[in-house]
């Protein structure tokens, strides 16, 4: 199983943020940073640690944040995937198993 498939079923969803900061030596000018990381909504302890390394660490002081966060599967997307391949595998010419929702 891979990391991001762990991530996912303990609940972590896809977190993309569109970082707006001044530029050090032209603070009249705004560049774009895109952060995109696996990340626990409402909290955003991922992002939220992103955020406090860069004001402790970078120099371009930020402007904005915008994100978005969608999560990819859920527990009941993987049960329902676990039992189709279940019924096939133990059951050889069963139906295949539809999830509805």
């Amino acid at each position: 199983m891979t990391h991001e498939l762990e991530l996912q079923l303990k609940g972590y969803g896809l977190t993309t943020a569109q970082i707006l900061y001044r530029m050090p030596d032209h603070p009249a000018f705004l560049q774009t940073y895109i952060w995109q990381h696996y990340d626990l909504a409402p909290e955003f302890p991922e992002m939220k640690s992103f955020l406090k390394f860069w004001q402790e660490t970078l120099e371009g002081p930020l402007h904005s944040v915008r994100y978005v966060h969608r999560k990819l599967i859920s527990a009941s997307d993987w049960r329902a995937q676990g039992r189709v391949h279940h019924q096939l595998i133990s059951r050889p010419g069963a139906k295949q198993f539809t999830p509805t929702g």
